[in-house]
């Protein structure tokens, strides 16, 4: 298995049904996305948006202005490891929060991103709840509650730091979700809900054996790294391929069910959050097998 990350496909190694690019997210402007604009375009029918310009500059989330807020307080950091992604993913035994996790202040974390450790061994601050840390009060975030009439909250805003070079591989969440970036740049690879038996989810009986380490909403497959030979039916996913770079500022609203990579790129620090709204209107959630199928997952885990 080639490496998702070292061995990206440009468009002259794309095999027969997949596009020689990827399909654009619509970018919106905050002045282009009123209550109605949201709802009728992308809410109502789940489909993602990229809101543009959507945050001031100030405070820039660099390692300084989290050392100033954070630096002593202790997180979880998963280690993921380089050579997992040499691996193909139906051998792995974790994923996600499965991942082997270690407790460092965020200072010595901060200390491992600088000195090329954390990029060296994948070492993730992810999904951290932001209400426990001194980032818990900040304009910043509350903007984004402003901007889109999402309504009834599952989580508050979940924090992910991490070094270039890492990627949270291909999934789905039962939940509507916005992920917001604040230093640095992602590269989201997205696919829509009705892809999800061309991209060879793991099965729910899974859960029964391993409980949460291996999570039904992954994917068994690598998107730039596809093995066509394993996975036929991913060529007809890949003609619904979607990608966009998120730059720092900007948050992309990702529906229920749709799949997503997301790679930080460049280098150095990357700093964003999340959080996670139920689904609405409630058609979109009883039409779902997608989102149920994880809920059931997680009642045999």
């Amino acid at each position: 298995m080639r490496n998702p990350i070292l061995n990206r496909p440009n468009s002259e190694s794309q095999g027969p049904g997949e596009p020689l690019h990827p399909q654009t997210v619509p970018h919106r402007l905050p002045s282009e996305l009123d209550d109605k604009a949201f709802f009728d375009s992308f809410q109502k029918n789940g489909h993602p948006v990229v809101v543009t310009e959507a945050l001031s500059s100030t405070p820039e989330w660099n390692l300084d202005f989290l050392r100033q807020k954070i630096g002593d307080e202790v997180f979880l950091i998963r280690q993921f490891g380089r050579d997992r992604y040499q691996h193909d993913k139906r051998s792995w035994t974790s994923m996600g929060s499965g991942v082997e996790s270690a407790s460092l202040t965020f200072n010595t974390y901060a200390d491992a991103i600088q000195s090329g450790e954390a990029h060296a061994d994948d070492l993730y601050l992810a999904k951290f709840p932001i209400t426990q840390t001194g980032l818990a009060r900040n304009d910043q975030l509350e903007t984004i509650s402003t901007l889109l009439p999402l309504r009834w909250p599952v989580t508050d805003w979940n924090l992910w730091i991490g070094p270039s070079g890492h990627t949270t591989c291909l999934h789905y969440d039962p939940f509507d979700g916005v992920l917001v970036q604040l230093h640095g740049t992602k590269r989201v690879v997205l696919f829509p809900p009705s892809q999800l038996y061309n991209l060879y989810p793991f099965p729910i009986i899974n859960h029964l054996r391993y409980g949460s380490k291996l999570r039904s909403g992954y994917s068994q497959l690598y998107p730039d790294a596809i093995d066509y030979d394993a996975f036929p039916k991913a060529r007809q996913a890949q003609v619904h391929r979607y990608e966009v770079i998120l730059n720092a500022g900007e948050f992309l609203f990702i529906p229920a069910g749709w799949w997503h990579e997301i790679s930080t790129v460049g280098s150095g620090m990357v700093c964003s959050v999340n959080r996670f709204w139920n689904v609405y209107p409630w058609s979109r959630t009883f039409s779902s097998w997608s989102k149920w199928r994880v809920h059931v997952a997680s009642v045999l885990a």
